[in-house]
């Protein structure tokens, strides 16, 4: 099936389903923000949070993550495949806010005068670098690059495509520490919840979906 045609099938439902998701998450994200259920722990600097200085102008790779996470679903075909997949990048999403219930946490101060940096001021009004472990930017991000791993072969894409979704997940997780809104202990934390969920729903799901081959070829 042309890649066109993969893209356009239930199609509503992907572009819906992907924009009721993220309203649904973000009303419990900044919730929880707001109203922390014990005193937050501020979490720890370490070397690569020293490697890693503030970067503005990785603002826009940061806001790419919504671009990013919306591209497995459009790969998908059936309409079990796609809830099943947004139940498991919903887990995703449900254990971290389920920590960060638990155990908030947010960033050390970053003693950088935000309104020099407009773009980046306005991010910390919207989204204050709390919440902060592990980092549900990286989880979801890492968690959408696996599974773009294993779509894009079956939608006719092949090596250079794989490359370029790897770095722009290595990127949007270098950007979550170039704009001060995780340090790397955050980062680790959420690569590794979405590596975990994703190798948990491949193994339920995947097999399945990339059986599935010969018709999106």
């Amino acid at each position: 099936m042309p890649l066109l045609s993969i893209v356009r099938t239930h199609f509503w439902l992907k572009s819906l389903g992907t924009m009721g998701f993220t309203l649904v998450f973000f009303s419990a994200y900044i919730y929880l923000l707001k109203n922390p259920a014990s005193p937050v722990v501020i979490m720890p600097l370490v070397a690569m949070d020293r490697w890693v200085g503030f970067e503005p102008t990785a603002l826009p790779i940061y806001l790419s993550l919504w671009v990013y996470v919306s591209l497995p679903p459009l790969f998908l075909l059936t309409r079990r495949e796609l809830v099943e997949y947004g139940v498991w990048i919903g887990s995703v999403c449900l254990v971290a806010l389920g920590i960060f219930y638990l155990w908030p946490s947010a960033v050390p101060p970053a003693n950088i005068d935000w309104a020099q940096y407009p773009g980046v001021a306005f991010l910390k009004g919207v989204d204050a670098a709390g919440n902060a472990c592990p980092s549900l930017h990286v989880a979801t991000a890492v968690f959408s690059a696996f599974w773009l791993h294993w779509l894009l072969p079956t939608v006719g894409l092949g090596r250079a495509t794989r490359l370029l979704s790897a770095v722009w997940c290595v990127a949007i997780a270098y950007s979550t520490m170039a704009t001060k809104q995780h340090v790397a202990v955050d980062v680790i934390a959420g690569a590794a919840l979405g590596a975990a969920l994703a190798w948990l729903s491949r193994a339920r799901m995947c097999q399945r979906v990339t059986a599935a081959v010969p018709r999106r070829g």
